[in-house]
């Protein structure tokens, strides 16, 4: 028996429940399914839902990781302030610990994000719904 793809198993979040979408505006997530979801082929964990920030877009592309500029080739549309996205796991780790993390979405973000980071890390700037 094959092992189910990333798009059918139910995947948890950081709170242990059910993965939630993160964002379909602009389409997000490494299977650009919404989903913060990742497989093996997800080598940069993008698991981690946010609402991004200018800070942290000035600090990403500092760090040579432009997510302002979009890119036909990945299906990337370029973020805007207030734009939900995947990030991945070690960038947002990377941001926190430089203190400018964008603030996360918990019950959007992959169990995996916790290989990375703290649930109370996770907590310091998560978004109330």
């Amino acid at each position: 028996m094959s092992e189910p793809t990333p798009k059918t198993r139910t995947a948890k979040n950081v709170l242990g429940t059910d993965l939630q979408p993160c964002c379909s505006d602009p389409m997000t997530g490494f299977y650009r399914d919404g989903y913060c979801r990742t497989g093996p082929t997800d080598y940069g964990l993008h698991v981690v839902c946010v609402e991004v920030n200018a800070e942290f877009l000035r600090f990403s592309k500092a760090r040579g990781n432009d997510l302002s500029t979009p890119n036909d080739m990945y299906q990337f549309p370029g973020l805007a302030p207030g734009d939900r996205w995947c990030l991945c796991a070690a960038r947002w780790k990377e941001a926190y610990d430089a203190g400018k993390a964008p603030a996360v979405l918990l019950e959007s973000t992959h169990i995996s994000a916790l290989e990375f980071a703290t649930l109370e890390e996770l907590r310091e700037h998560a978004i109330e719904e």
